[in-house]
């Protein structure tokens, strides 16, 4: 049997018995618990600020993670132990978001809704469709797939660029490489960012990656806000278009400049918390704990346990 903490009894309930797994509840927040642990799952909210409290929980060997993001969580945990992503469980509800802001920006509802509040009736004139856009997708993990089988119904000029080039799927023909990025920048009318946090991709976004767009080109950043240079980003935003639901700082403080910038949608963070994150990672935690109980490999390791 594997002993399994979940940060409280709702996800316990939820997740339901499962052969070969004892589960208990911890939050790392909270004291240690008094006996060994083999996996611990962490809060979806704020796991980077506790986690580091496995250390002094013995027999930990798999920290189990409710977001597809892990930065800032290998600094903290010992690398004893290894670490698993949420893959898959924030894909829908996140593309659903990029699809929302892109459609919000394009078609102008931000100042349409703020017009709303003073009774204007605003006859802004053609506004860009998303229909025939040449849309870039950076990343194409699991966020990014989800955001291009929305996008193509819209009948959006689709490419995607990944770290290195490969064949495509049923939705691409190609998936482009890094090194193709200049050149597709250039005539992008839509980029999305969905990269994961990394050494390669903090300033992702930077001056130079902006420069390149051409004018009233749309910059959409579901990823992490240190992709996107937020100072470059604001030295472009008189002839760029940003739609942001992360950003650098994060939370955005009240006076900054961003907030009043023209062109630019934010939202506080909200790509995965929707309806669709509960059961989905029901479903993963499922899986995953039923691998383990039967004494198999864990999926979506991020990080294995150093040797």
């Amino acid at each position: 049997m594997a002993t399994v903490s979940f940060p409280s009894k709702g996800w316990v309930r939820d997740v339901g018995p499962i052969e070969g797994i004892t589960p208990v509840v911890w939050h790392p927040d909270n004291p240690p618990p008094d006996g060994p642990l083999d996996v611990v799952v962490a809060p979806y909210v704020g796991a980077a600020a506790c986690i580091a409290s496995v250390d002094k929980v013995p027999g930990v060997r798999l920290v189990q993670l409710l977001t597809a993001g892990f930065d800032g969580i290998f600094e903290r945990v010992p690398d004893r132990i290894a670490i698993a992503n949420a893959a898959g469980v924030h894909d829908d509800s996140t593309a659903e978001l990029a699809l929302a802001m892109i459609l919000a920006s394009q078609r102008g509802i931000p100042d349409f809704v703020r017009a709303q509040e003073r009774g204007v009736w605003l006859r802004p004139g053609f506004l860009p469709s998303l229909a025939d856009r040449r849309v870039l997708v950076l990343g194409y993990g699991g966020v990014g797939r989800a955001i291009v089988e929305r996008l193509l119904p819209f009948r959006a000029r689709v490419s995607v660029v990944a770290t290195t080039a490969r064949d495509g799927d049923d939705l691409v023909k190609r998936v482009r490489g890094m090194d193709e990025l200049d050149r597709l920048l250039k005539k992008s009318e839509v980029v999305i960012l969905a990269v994961p946090l990394n050494d390669t991709t903090r300033g992702l976004a930077d001056d130079a990656f902006l420069s390149k767009l051409p004018d009233n080109a749309l910059v959409v950043n579901i990823a992490r806000g240190p992709v996107l240079d937020t100072d470059a980003a604001l030295h472009h935003t008189d002839r760029l278009r940003f739609a942001l639901d992360v950003t650098d700082p994060e939370p955005l403080p009240p006076e900054h400049p961003l907030w009043q910038a023209p062109g630019v949608l934010i939202t506080p963070h909200v790509g995965g918390p929707s309806t669709a994150f509960r059961p989905r990672a029901v479903e993963m935690l499922r899986e995953q704990l039923g691998r383990i109980g039967r004494g198999e490999a864990p999926d979506h390791i991020v990080r294995p346990a150093a040797p």
